[in-house]
């Protein structure tokens, strides 16, 4: 599995491709870790559509990132044009309400960088920055 991640100043994009098992969901829970304090809130936009295999531990990674969200009071995850199968699973466990759906990374990102307010990023860093591991 590859995990590449792109910090903007409103959110933090992450790609995965490649095979998403159980030992890919503990480098995945890993990255998200890693990355977690590059945006305020954290804002962490998902782009899983170069994905050919995942099995229940995507909904792991997910679940995670969704639990510290709420431990913490703030933030957001963004899926990027989902599949139909991660959407009736996510529909299945209840986990659809707690995400948003977008069409595109581009529009995404566009859109954040629009929105009024400070930036939700520490200021000090200099975004974007790309990071992959595979």
């Amino acid at each position: 599995m590859r995990i590449e991640t792109i910090r903007y100043l409103r959110c933090t994009v992450m790609r995965a491709s490649g095979e998403l098992d159980h030992a890919g969901r503990v480098r995945f829970s890993a990255r998200i870790n890693a990355v977690w304090d590059w945006t305020r809130g954290p804002v962490l936009v998902f782009d899983l559509a170069e994905l050919d295999f995942y099995d229940s531990s995507i909904i792991g990674v997910l679940a995670m990132a969704m639990q510290r969200m709420e431990e913490q009071g703030s933030g957001r995850i963004i899926l990027v044009q989902p599949s139909g199968h991660l959407l009736s699973v996510l529909r299945l466990t209840d986990l659809l309400s707690h995400v948003e759906l977008r069409d595109s990374v581009e529009e995404t990102v566009a859109e954040l960088m629009l929105q009024p307010g400070p930036p939700l990023a520490d200021p000090a860093a200099a975004p974007p920055s790309r990071s992959s591991g595979l």
